[in-house]
């Protein structure tokens, strides 16, 4: 046995730390919380106002124009039709406004501040090798249960691949391409928007499509500290041994990960300058 003269505990000292967190920053952490919950629920509004077959449509024609393939448009369409037949769609929803959410909230700011780069690049090493369980404690520990700290927790483990993938490919934009918008009168929002993101937008999608599937994989551990969406299926499934009803709502979540993954594969090939070469 380890001997107990040698042990110590430092809970205490966490625990004094995030009461006088609380206490010191309560009214920031309760304004970026409700700023937080204000995005996600604008965005989940504005998915709940497209019909189920409008969905239906948008996959067929990002899936179009991503292969030019009538057999995976075929298919792409139809598989989230059995979200929709197993009764999950509303929860399906749900999960994807997470998953946008998380991922919309960053990006572009690691490779345009240089600061914010050297800064975050040492975090990313670390929250690449964490288990994804850990997110949920200092999220909770700050914001309490509920969607807010299930964003960040998802956020936190799934968006290192796209941030250092956006970087990365917006860094590696050829220098003549960038001198010669600028020689045409470019500002730097048009240089960023309209050359420099088009250019590096096989990397991006790369980085997206690493980031949904890891944020996917997070909704069901998310779903402990109170978000809702499909991963709330799964852990009822799993509190109540019913294995059909983990079944329905885990090949919903493997549907989502499937329609994401294709077409954005498909969407960073046809970015590709040298594919389309």
């Amino acid at each position: 046995m380890f001997p107990s003269s040698w042990e110590y505990h430092i809970a205490p000292q966490v625990n004094a730390a995030v009461r006088w967190l609380l206490s010191e920053y309560g009214e920031g952490f309760d304004a970026f919380s409700d700023g937080l919950l204000k995005l996600l629920l604008s965005i989940q509004g504005t998915l709940q106002l497209v019909p189920w077959w409008g969905y239906i449509v948008v996959i067929a024609a990002l899936t179009w124009v991503a292969t030019k393939k009538v057999v995976p448009v075929v298919i792409l369409s139809l598989m989230p039709v059995l979200i929709g037949v197993f009764g999950l769609w509303g929860l399906a929803i749900e999960t994807l406004a997470i998953v946008i959410t998380s991922v919309v909230l960053a990006g572009i700011l690691m490779a345009e501040v240089k600061v914010f780069d050297l800064i975050v690049r040492p975090v990313l090493d670390a929250m690449q090798t964490m288990p994804s369980f850990v997110y949920l404690i200092p999220a909770m520990m700050l914001f309490g249960l509920g969607k807010v700290p299930a964003i960040l927790a998802t956020l936190i483990y799934a968006l290192p691949p796209v941030i250092r993938l956006t970087s990365l490919g917006i860094q590696l934009v050829p220098k003549p391409a960038q001198e010669a918008a600028r020689a045409y009168g470019a500002t730097r929002w048009q240089l960023l928007t309209e050359v420099r993101i088009p250019l590096a937008m096989p990397s991006i999608l790369a980085g997206v499509n690493q980031t949904t599937m890891m944020a996917l994989a997070m909704v069901v551990i998310a779903s402990m500290i109170g978000a809702r969406g499909l991963g709330q299926e799964v852990l009822l499934a799993i509190n109540r041994i019913d294995v059909g009803r983990g079944f329905e709502a885990g090949l919903g979540i493997v549907i989502m990960a499937i329609v994401i993954d294709r077409i954005t594969q498909g969407m960073a090939k046809k970015w590709d300058p040298q594919k389309r070469a």
